[in-house]
């Protein structure tokens, strides 16, 4: 279990409670519960009733809808310090995709009626959510974008620049998951993936090790993005 220090600085950080009260953070910590996962455990369904949102503390959580087939699609990917679940927050609806623990994962959970009633109570927390909700959904749309209009050469050096911003280094990153759920993810197949990043490594953009990919003409990568 994490300390309350601990749970109001990740809090304080979110993109949904940034510059709140230090009044409201601790009402949002009173009712907040710490939950656990282990690596590759359902945290909620497509199609079951949605219960509340949920905030890493620590770990890695994929956001995916799968076919009857049992093809995925991941839509994103989540880590420390970043909310999920946030889709039917307000709305009287089921969960419109699946969450599932890429690795140990530990999260705050906020009960749906508790923190709507906080909401009614505090209107800044309701701007607060609002404005963060529009950062995600402005998120949303640069993906899809990107999907639509750009192939997956680009959609890889979008996504290392990403991690690069992530992970504060501009020389190298460590890749987030699984090259078949980064495909995924990017929208294309494992196979497709690998000449790619093969490609780039013969141009001299990376050097891979790994998981770890060397960012050697970091702006050219910036001017694929």
């Amino acid at each position: 279990m994490i300390e309350r220090t601990e749970k109001k600085t990740l809090l304080a950080g979110s993109i949904l409670f940034q510059g709140l009260s230090n009044e409201l953070i601790n009402r949002l910590v009173s009712i907040s519960r710490q939950k656990q996962y282990c690596k590759g455990e359902t945290i909620f369904l497509e199609g079951r009733p949605s219960h509340g949102f949920y905030l890493i503390i620590q770990g890695q959580v994929k956001i995916f809808k799968a076919s009857a087939e049992g093809k995925e699609q991941t839509f994103y990917t989540f880590g420390p310090g970043e909310p999920f679940g946030l889709t039917t927050l307000f709305l009287n609806k089921k969960s419109p995709a699946c969450a599932t623990s890429m690795v140990p994962t530990t999260v705050l959970f906020f009960p749906k009626e508790k923190l709507l009633q906080l909401t009614v109570d505090h209107p800044p927390l309701a701007l607060s959510m609002l404005s963060g909700l529009s950062q995600r959904l402005c998120q949303l749309v640069e993906k899809i974008g990107s999907l639509a209009l750009h192939g997956a050469p680009h959609r890889l050096s979008a996504h290392l620049i990403y991690l690069a911003e992530q992970q504060g280094r501009t020389d190298q990153v460590f890749l987030d998951m699984p090259k078949k759920q980064l495909a995924c993810l990017l929208g294309t197949t494992p196979e497709n993936l690998s000449r790619i990043f093969a490609d780039m490594s013969n141009e001299g953009l990376i050097k891979m090790n790994g998981k770890c990919v060397q960012l050697l003409r970091y702006r050219k990568l910036l001017q694929h993005k």
